[in-house]
């Protein structure tokens, strides 16, 4: 018996949780034994304080889920003495023994190709062959186990042309299965419904791509200031528009299985480049139809002026601003965002459970809110991320952008851990952020013995 990381855990066993789990007990420690063929958590009682062990091995489908659970013991060290011995037990039974019986389907498999080699996406490429991206491969792999693909299609597109959409729904089912939540997919719309006692919603999933033509294939020049405004007031609006509407036309709050529920579109940019990590501040001004000046005071203090916003304009292109005013958003509960729902994400939090190749190195740079509330500017920050000391969650980064006018809000304590924002009647904006919020980073990737580095 072997202890393991609550990141190693996590990323092995976390989606068996169910929510009740974190109301009858605390879980105190990890542990693996037969390299990983059973897997164990040490519990303890909420209400006794008694300590007891839930060990787990493979399903039919992969995925870890509890197989032995031993009585309850008053001593944590008794408990662990008991635990090995039961572990062994375990690890030495067939693999069949393991089986849950209601395992439904195959057992999915992203990564063998199953179009020709041609077709396939060059950054799915990078995951399958690169060992720089080996600590990605190494988290999806697990997590996959666990995935439902009501529509079927899940990993051909994974493979081609849905690359990044799909990256993107595998990062909103990891944040919302690590906040508590047992996600259900077996309807094919919405893309999830998370549920935890007596809690349910829906989040539709939706990206902003690079257009090939239009005038939206022509984004403003971003080497001077006047160019990156009139990307973000105006370029940036139109994208994120363009993929929220087309959610909007489906009316998915229609449909019985959301009718009654708070409903979320989860947007991510995904035009490549650098510009995807400065895009985060133009959703807003589409969301609400309200932008912002700012001046300081002579004693250095921070005044920030509303100006509302009727359109937004590039080219030929002009949509009206406010999608929480149009008729009928009142259905949208909140829009969620997170410019850090890429691959990056998961090559470090691959990385911190343990994943991928020795030899690979990750350093994260990038901009985080200050809290001085004069504030004009972000935090700079770099991060070696193999350090001892560095620590990340699904849910970083994460941004609610609430509704004003929602039929059915939603409430802040659903989603801790993200930053959450509201327009208030007098059109300044109110936000909740927690003490370490990133607005985008760039993360490097070092491969040692090859010297070769590469951003992601």
């Amino acid at each position: 018996m072997r202890p393991l990381s609550k990141a190693r855990f996590d990323a092995l066993a976390g989606y068996a949780r169910q929510p009740l789990s974190f109301v009858m007990a605390q879980e105190v420690g990890w542990f693996e034994h037969g390299n990983e063929r059973v897997l164990a958590t040490l519990i303890r009682d909420n209400e006794d304080g008694d300590y007891a062990s839930i060990i787990m091995g493979r399903d039919r489908k992969g995925r870890f889920r509890g197989v032995h659970v031993s009585q309850f013991n008053e001593s944590r060290r008794h408990a662990e003495v008991a635990m090995r011995r039961e572990m062994e037990a375990v690890a030495h039974r067939d693999d069949a023994e393991y089986f849950q019986g209601d395992e439904a389907g195959e057992p999915l498999d992203f990564f063998t190709p199953v179009v020709a080699w041609e077709r396939l996406h060059p950054d799915f490429l990078k995951v399958v062959e690169l060992e720089g991206f080996s600590s990605a491969r190494g988290i999806i792999e697990p997590m996959m186990h666990w995935y439902e693909d009501p529509d079927g299609n899940f990993v051909e597109q994974f493979q081609t042309t849905g690359f990044d959409a799909r990256i993107w729904e595998l990062y909103l089912f990891a944040a919302f299965s690590e906040i508590g939540y047992q996600i259900d997919r077996s309807e094919a719309v919405p893309d999830f419904t998370c549920k935890s006692l007596g809690v349910e919603f829906c989040v539709e999933a939706t990206t902003v791509n690079a257009s090939r033509e239009g005038p939206l294939a022509t984004p403003p020049s971003l080497e001077t200031n006047e160019g990156c405004l009139e990307y973000l007031r105006e370029f940036m609006p139109l994208k994120y528009g363009s993929a929220l509407y087309t959610k909007f036309k489906r009316k998915y709050w229609e449909k019985p299985n959301v009718k009654g529920k708070p409903l979320i579109f989860a947007i991510a940019d995904f035009q490549g480049g650098p510009s995807m990590i400065m895009t985060r501040s133009g959703l807003p001004i589409y969301l609400y139809g309200y932008d912002y000046s700012w001046h300081k005071d002579e004693t250095g203090r921070l005044h920030i002026a509303p100006r509302q916003v009727e359109k937004h304009q590039w080219g030929t292109k002009e949509i009206p601003s406010g999608f929480f005013n149009q008729p009928g958003a009142e259905n949208i509960s909140a829009v969620v965002f997170n410019n850090s729902g890429t691959i990056s994400k998961f090559l470090r939090m691959g990385m911190l459970a343990g994943f991928g190749s020795p030899g690979v190195a990750l350093v994260r740079e990038g901009k985080a809110v200050d809290h001085d509330p004069n504030a004009t500017e972000p935090l700079n920050f770099t991060h070696l991320v193999n350090s001892p000391d560095y620590n990340e969650t699904w849910v970083e980064g994460f941004d609610v952008f609430h509704n004003p006018n929602a039929l059915h809000p939603l409430e802040e304590w659903l989603l801790p851990g993200a930053s959450h924002h509201w327009l208030l009647p007098d059109k300044q904006m109110l936000s909740h952020t927690p003490d370490w919020q990133p607005l985008g980073s760039m993360t490097h990737i070092l491969v040692k013995e090859s010297a070769t580095v590469e951003s992601a």
